[in-house]
């Protein structure tokens, strides 16, 4: 770190202030008795600074912290959409915030996750819910193992998944992880799933199934998604639905519909709960019927009389995480949804369309759009006949400059260069305007001074890194 960044990110080091709190006078006999001697310290290694030049600093520091309360954030397949902050406030309502796992059976908490429960089951079209999993990839994980175990109480060994190349990056993973062999369809000119490739990958008697999202991670809707669903249901393989593009489909198409058996979803993009920073989120994962015996103990379920709590299946892959999962984004989660309900809802799905195909109508007239067909919530460009060898990253790094946080570059590696964008449906067209703007006097910049955009960003604290270094021989300490 340069002394110039040093100044900003850190204080006091060798510039003692004068505190105005006197040191404690506060004398113990029998202080060993209290603390070990290897523990009793006579100097900390803090900074010496009053109270005004913490607050400044950490201040300061926020200022330079960027997420959606601060601007426009396109980043593609996340769904970084703001969060509504009357749903800070219920969550904080002490009835919920002050709530213990271990406590006595709270009926008003158990009510709350049973109705966000039917919410979600209306919305999928899915029959039953666990809130367990923490996050997308672990609801991955556990819908995965939910299939293993499937198939080995019917004797059968289902050891390979399919997962298209246009699948949500985190798919390939949680099939290993939950010990699946990868089974990979290129996708066709069109950027969808080939179903001849497809018949083909089915034959084999190992194949457990397919994981796809769709819309797919091009932001394409796979116009052929009941032929697949069914291909694969003939052949004796499960549908996995991953739930991190079903912003555009609210209240207009259901996974449960297209023929998927079991989703996860991110509660955290579709549902406006607090995305980033290390959690806590949430990936709940909906089944239909047929595998309601599976979900992980214990559970809330579906029963003639309404709903029940499960404490035990034979069938199920047991507990994945304590207790019945995060409880504090749940209710975000369940606020934001009685808030907008089914109109309001499927309002969502179609203004996220609506501003992500204006953005690409929009950026097309100077950027490639190797797929020029209507998106859904998202699309990709890619720096195809940039002028003067611009590159993506470039393009990435200048942005920064404008004020606006990148899109994801690079992903999905079916394109060349690619420029992920996704808008949501939480921005303004002004918003939208002013990316369009900032995004073509880039491409002006590239064509007149494209020295200026290979040597961004400019106005950082930290300038432009030497990626390949850094990934080769990282200094991992100061």
């Amino acid at each position: 770190m340069d002394s110039d960044s040093r100044l900003i990110f850190e204080k006091g080091y060798n510039h003692p202030h004068n505190n105005f709190i006197p040191k404690m006078d506060i004398e113990y006999e029998n202080i060993d008795d209290l603390i070990p001697k290897t523990l009793q310290r006579e100097d900390l290694l803090i900074p010496d600074i009053p109270e005004i030049e913490i607050v400044r600093h950490f201040l300061n520091l926020s200022q330079k912290t960027y997420g959606v309360d601060t601007g426009i954030y396109p980043l593609g397949s996340c769904t970084m959409k703001y969060n509504p902050k009357i749903n800070e406030v219920i969550a904080r309502l002490p009835d919920f915030s002050k709530l213990h796992p271990l406590q006595e059976e709270n009926l008003g908490a158990l009510e709350l996750i049973i109705e966000l429960s039917k919410i979600l089951c209306q919305v999928t079209g899915m029959d039953g819910f666990t809130f367990q999993p923490a996050a997308g990839a672990h609801g991955e994980l556990t819908g995965l193992l939910m299939i293993k175990k499937y198939f080995e109480t019917m004797n059968l060994k289902k050891n390979a998944i399919i997962v298209p190349e246009s699948s949500h990056g985190t798919n390939p993973a949680s099939a290993k992880m939950a010990g699946f062999s990868i089974i990979k369809i290129r996708s066709n000119k069109d950027g969808e799933i080939p179903i001849d490739l497809l018949k083909y990958a089915m034959e084999g008697d190992n194949v457990a199934g397919i994981m796809l999202t769709n819309p797919n991670t091009l932001g394409l809707f796979e116009r052929n998604i009941k032929d697949i669903t069914k291909i694969v249901h003939d052949y004796g393989g499960l549908c996995y639905y991953d739930g991190a593009n079903l912003n555009p489909m609210l209240g207009i198409c259901r996974p449960g519909d297209m023929g998927f058996d079991i989703i996860h979803l991110n509660l955290h993009k579709t549902f406006s709960t607090p995305h980033g920073g290390g959690g806590p989120g949430s990936g709940p994962v909906g089944v239909k019927k047929e595998f309601i015996p599976f979900l992980p103990n214990p559970c809330i379920i579906p029963n003639n009389n309404g709903f029940q709590y499960r404490e035990y299946s034979e069938n199920s892959i047991g507990r994945i995480k304590s207790f019945l999962g995060n409880f504090g984004v749940l209710v975000r989660a369940y606020a934001y949804l009685l808030a907008l309900g089914a109109q309001g809802l499927r309002r969502v799905g179609e203004i996220s369309v609506l501003n992500a195909n204006y953005l690409q109508v929009q950026l097309q007239k100077k950027y490639h759009a190797p797929y020029n067909r209507t998106c859904q919530h998202e699309f990709v460009l890619s720096d195809k006949n940039l002028p003067n060898d611009i590159t993506t990253e470039d393009i990435a790094k200048r942005i920064i400059d404008y004020g606006i946080y990148a899109p994801t570059i690079y992903f999905p590696l079916i394109v060349s260069g690619a420029m992920m964008i996704e808008p949501t449906e939480t921005e303004s067209k002004a918003s939208l305007d002013n990316f369009v703007n900032v995004m073509l006097k880039i491409y002006e910049e590239a064509r007149s001074n494209p020295e200026l955009i290979k040597n961004a960003p400019h106005n950082t604290p930290i300038k432009r890194l030497d990626a390949v270094l850094a990934a080769r021989k990282p200094i991992l300490h100061d």
